[in-house]
């Protein structure tokens, strides 16, 4: 049967390179389902209702804080070892329409784990809103797939591999989650030690979320500790923060 070839596009030639550095990561997943509920009812109670994703990305910063393991990386220069960052970078995924196509894209946030919720969530609908152009992070990403294949390789495994310059251009951890389509990733890949990601969030809270880690920088006992916790983190510390913010923001408009 004879149909038609379609040439790789700049952005699916991205996302190509990026798999090409995934695929040979020994990843496992560990997975724990959470009640979340004491968060649920922190952010209903909420006018002005932050996202799922803005409050999973403070919870899980919080956790790469207290939990070094996940802010390691195995590199291979100048020989393989384990680089341990003092602070997080969280990558994130975006559905993003460019040139016609929709296709995925990548930003950054420093530092996330010191930045308030709605900061946090300022810098999201700014990568998803903002023209693709006009966001650094994009626009870098598209220009180097502009290049030859084995320029792109070699950049990205300097870039991987270079222990100082890895979470500068890749990040320390990364998010993508589907929950909003109503579907979930069983088996996502990335280039850094960590993606975590996290299913539809029923009405009493319970929601199924994973830790996907490279195997070479921890082990699943590690992970598991880490789920744990991180439901006590979204549950407590998290949940707070999103109780305060509604206080805090209540007291101008009374003194009003």
């Amino acid at each position: 049967m004879r149909g038609r070839a379609i040439k790789l596009s700049v952005p699916r030639r991205l996302v190509c390179d990026l798999m090409r550095f995934s695929i040979g990561i020994p990843r496992v997943t560990v997975q724990r389902q959470m009640n979340l509920d004491p968060l649920q009812k922190a952010r209903l109670s909420q006018s002005n209702k932050p996202s799922w994703t803005v409050l999973f990305l403070k919870g899980y910063a919080l956790l790469c804080r207290e939990t070094p393991e996940l802010r390691r990386a195995y590199v291979k220069l100048p020989w393989p070892q384990l680089y341990e960052y003092p602070e997080s970078v969280a990558s994130i995924a975006h559905e993003r329409e460019y040139e016609g196509e929709r296709v995925v894209l990548l930003s950054k946030i420093k530092c996330p784990e010191r930045r308030a919720i709605p900061e946090l969530a300022a810098s999201i609908d700014d990568a998803r809103s903002r023209p693709v152009t006009e966001i650094k992070e994009f626009r870098r990403a598209l220009k180097i797939a502009r290049a030859p294949g084995p320029i792109r390789w070699l950049l990205m495994w300097l870039g991987l591999n270079i222990g100082s310059r890895r979470a500068h251009y890749f990040g320390t951890f990364q998010l993508s989650v589907y929950s909003g389509l109503g579907a979930e990733s069983l088996n996502p890949l990335t280039p850094l030690t960590t993606l975590f990601n996290y299913g539809r969030i029923a009405q009493d809270g319970t929601v199924t979320v994973r830790i996907h880690y490279d195997h070479r920088v921890m082990d699943g006992a590690n992970v598991a500790r880490a789920l744990e916790r991180f439901e006590a983190i979204l549950n407590g510390e998290v949940a707070d923060e999103v109780s305060s913010q509604e206080h805090g923001a209540a007291v101008p408009a009374a003194a009003l």
